[in-house]
Order: structure tokens, then sequence, then C-alpha cells
């Protein structure tokens, strides 16, 4: 352990920095704009690749450009949106699947609230606490809005109406101020409210294999694949929510494959696609087309991929043959 002495430093200062340390930098009014409203904090872990080396003594490799740098880090940024749009579908048919079977099986807009439909590692008394505590709110929220308005000089017909839509801003509220047996909101209601994270848990505590069996099925792959799927998910999804680097990430845990699936090996290729974006990628290639056959995302995804160089997309876990992978196979034009 040692202490932390690195000075603040001025823009224009960093600029120099960067270039003593031989990075080329061409416009600099230009690049002094980009490092105010982006950090040179932010940058850094996009210059990895282009610097000799490691540890504190960063020096750049010969022909290293800043503007290739931010090339990069914008890469990133269109990367991050691609692949939250997809995340999001994903998340948005997933908790349908879930909340659709559940009711329909069991006959019961409320199932969740029986613990018997959960195992017993399932954090359930958690899952109705927040969902409980999120509506309380929503009706204190209403309440003191509902007085505000009534104390208002609007006519007695524009208070009911702007009382309604205070009501009706958010189903919690609404169902709080309408409903009072069984306590909480439906489960196609609850489920809208849900973070991915818990979507995720919710799923594997489900006390039925079948259950999740006959949820999977409708995404085309076995239950326990899909629990390890959002699993990873939630990760990434969690990188882009906070606008973090996500080209080159290794992922912890990699998720698991159905059995049908074979990863593509190269020898040359590092680091391992099972470990990178690569295999996020292509799962989410998968679910697209089981959501959403007409789905234009893989499209979209491989034409954002075509100018890459192959640096970037060997840091990304992509093999040389990605595209002959059953998953981004019959691409359209």
């Amino acid at each position: 352990m040692k202490n932390f002495n690195k000075p603040p430093l001025p823009v224009k200062d960093q600029l120099e920095l960067l270039r003593q340390r031989g990075l080329d930098i061409s416009d600099d009014e230009r690049s002094i704009r980009f490092l105010e409203v982006v950090t040179l904090f932010r940058l850094c872990p996009y210059m990895r690749p282009f610097e000799i080396g490691g540890g504190d003594h960063h020096r750049f490799k010969e022909g290293a450009k800043l503007s290739d740098i931010v090339s990069t880090y914008r890469f990133d940024g269109a990367l991050r949106q691609m692949i939250m749009d997809a995340i999001e579908r994903v998340e948005v048919a997933v908790r349908a699947c879930i909340s659709n079977h559940m009711c329909c099986t069991y006959k019961d807009a409320h199932w969740y609230l029986d613990p018997k439909y959960f195992h017993k590692f399932y954090r359930h008394a958690d899952l109705l606490e927040n969902i409980r505590d999120k509506q309380t709110k929503e009706l204190a929220s209403f309440h003191r809005e509902q007085q505000r308005i009534e104390k208002s000089r609007a006519s007695e017909e524009q208070k009911r109406s702007r009382i309604d839509s205070r009501k009706r801003d958010s189903y919690s509220r609404f169902y709080a101020a309408t409903y009072d047996i069984p306590e909480l909101p439906p489960s196609w209601a609850i489920f809208e409210d849900l973070t991915l994270g818990a979507v995720s848990k919710l799923f594997q505590g489900l006390a039925r294999d079948n259950d999740r069996k006959i949820i999977a099925h409708q995404l085309g792959i076995p239950g326990e694949i899909l629990v390890s799927w959002l699993h990873t998910l939630t990760f990434v999804r969690n990188i882009c929510a906070h606008h973090g680097r996500l080209w080159n990430r290794e992922l912890s845990v990699p998720p698991k494959l159905p059995n049908s699936w074979k990863p593509p090996k190269d020898g040359k290729s590092l680091p391992s696609p099972i470990r990178r974006i690569y295999i996020v990628a292509t799962i989410l290639a998968h679910l697209m087309m089981e959501i959403n056959p007409a789905s234009e995302w893989r499209e979209r995804f491989s034409r954002l991929m075509i100018n890459r160089n192959n640096a970037t997309l060997s840091a990304m876990g992509f093999p040389k043959n990605w595209q002959v992978q059953p998953q981004w196979q019959n691409l359209k034009d």
C-alpha cells in the first residue's frame, strides 16, 4: 500500500502529458474540448491496447494516435447502445413469459404472493417487502398531490380530473388507492417494476423445474441455460446502464451454453470467446430471433462490426469465422 499523490492537472496539461508519453495528437483544440466533456480518467481504459507494457509508467506504442483511441471509445458507446437495445427486449419478453405461464397455469393473478411457488432458498419475503415499499411510497406521494390539488382554486371538475390523472401516473398508486384485497397488485403489474436482476433471481427461485422448462422453451433453450443467461445479461446490463466499458470486458462467470452449441475454436483467438462480449452478442442474436423472427438486430449488429479491425474484434472474443456460426447465419443484406 502507498499514499495517493497524483495532483489534479488542467486539461491542457493532461494533453501535454499524453504527448510526452508518445501519443500523436493532431488537433489540440478539438482534443482539449473532448477531454473537457469526457475526462482523461474515463478514456484511460481505452488507451491500454495502444500502450507499451503496464505499470504506472505509461508509454505509447510508436504511431499511436489519440484519434484511434477516441474512435475505440465511440465504438464502445455504439456497442453499449446495441447490446442494451437487445437486453431491454429480452427483459420484457422474459417478464411476460414468466407471468403469463404462472398466472394461467395456476389460475391465479396473485400467484407470487404464495411462498409455495418458490424454493426455500429464494428470499420471497424480500420480494414482497420491496413491492410493498414501492406501493406505500407511491400511495403517500399520491395523497400529498391530492391534498395540494384539493387546496387549489381550480373548479371541482378540474380537481377531480387532476386527481384522477395523478392516481393513474403509476399502477402501484392506482392499485393501492382502488383495491384493498389482495394487498398487492397482480403478477403482470408487479413484473413491470422488477429489475432484470430481480427477475433473474425470481426465475431461478421457482419451485418447480417444469415451470422453468416451459418458460425457457418459449425462448428455445433449456431452463438451466436461461437461469445462467439471465445472470450474465444482468451483469452486462448493469455495465451498459452505468456507461461502463464493454468492448473488451471479461465475464467473471461465463454463461452456460446448450449442448448443441459449439463455440468456434480458433487457436489464434485470445481471449476465449466464451468469456467475452462475443458470446453475449451470440446469446442475444439467438434470443432476438426467438422473440421476433422479423427482428433485424443481428443485421444491425453485424454492420457495426464490419469496419472493426482484427485487434478490436479479438479483444471482444470474436473469432475469425464468427459469422458462419448458426446463430449468425442467414443474415439479411
